[in-house]
Order: structure tokens, then C-alpha cells, then sequence
């Protein structure tokens, strides 16, 4: 069944739900955590977003992730799979309000780096937060139950802020 895209106003409680996960997730998972942080939308102050909880948590090694996804699954998180083929493994925790996307990755996973550039950067940058909430409010009503088209109709911009970053 295709789920609306839904795109709300920032909520300043999202910081304080992510610190709630990160801790809950950490001691379910224990020493294998090297870092667990808030990605998305969500993470970026004042911009609208989906009302989902995107984490990324970076493990020890690869070899870690089949044990931490064992304990994923056993907490009701939903497995995605390799969702871009670079060993990020995808969860989704749907009975949490908001819902919670979960990451695991190795360290100097490439898709973990590019999600912390781009947030960094909107985080820096109000003027590229805002047009990014323009352009997600226009895609959302355009591919309003087709999550996977209102994804890949970001892309360009999430590369286009890429390439400004790297060149700061």
C-alpha cells in the first residue's frame, strides 16, 4: 500500500526524539557503536520534513551489522535492506511516533559522509534550507503517493549543495 507524502512544519521537539532514540538505540546495541547521528530533514532547524526520525548509526566494522540488525529486528524495526548497494543497511520502526528510519553502516561508509555534508550545509546555509523546503513541498504534492519519485526528484539539488560544499 503506497504511503501519502506528508510534509509538516518543523517541530522543536524532533531534537529531544532524537536524543531519546540515540540513547535507547546505543544501549541496545552497546559497544559496537562508534556514532549515532540525526540525519535528514529532520536535523535540519526550522525545515519542514517528513515526520521521520532519520538516524545513522556508524559500527566498529561490517562484520558488526548482521548482530546489530538481529537486535534491530528483535525491537520491531523492519528491515530495508542495502538500500544503495555501499553495506547502509535500512530499518524502519513504524509503531514509534514519529517513525524512526535506522542506518547501519560501517565507518567511512560514502552515503553516511554525503548525508552529513548536506546537512551540515543546510544547517549553515538558511537561504539552501529554505529552497529545499520549497522544492520538497512542491515534490510532495507532485509524487504525493510515490515516496521513491519524490526522492529521486531531489537528487539533483542534494548534488548540487554536494558540489558547493566541497568547494567551500
Amino acid at each position: 500500500m503506497a504511503t501519502l507524502v506528508e510534509i509538516v512544519q518543523y517541530d522543536e521537539n524532533w531534537p529531544r526524539l532524537f536524543h531519546q532514540i540515540a540513547n535507547d538505540l546505543h544501549r541496545l546495541l552497546g559497544t559496537v557503536v562508534l556514532a549515532i547521528d540525526h540525519v535528514g530533514s529532520t536535523s535540519v532547524p526550522g525545515l519542514s520534513a517528513k515526520s521521520v526520525i532519520d538516524v545513522d548509526i556508524t559500527l566498529r566494522s561490517l562484520p558488526d551489522v548482521p548482530a546489530a540488525s538481529e537486535k534491530l529486528i528483535a525491537s520491531a524495526y523492519e528491515p530495508r535492506g542495502n538500500r544503495w548497494n555501499d553495506d547502509m543497511w535500512a530499518f524502519m520502526q513504524h509503531a514509534s511516533v514519529p517513525k524512526q528510519r535506522v542506518y547501519l553502516c560501517p565507518p567511512d561508509n560514502e552515503t553516511h559522509r554525503r548525508r552529513m555534508v548536506f546537512r551540515d550545509y543546510l544547517r549553515a546555509h538558511p537561504d539552501a534550507a529554505a529552497e529545499y523546503a520549497a522544492l520538497k513541498q512542491t515534490l510532495a504534492v507532485a509524487f504525493s503517493y510515490d515516496g521513491d519519485r519524490y526522492t529521486a526528484a531531489k537528487r539533483a539539488f542534494v548534488e548540487d549543495i554536494l558540489r558547493k560544499a566541497s568547494h567551500r
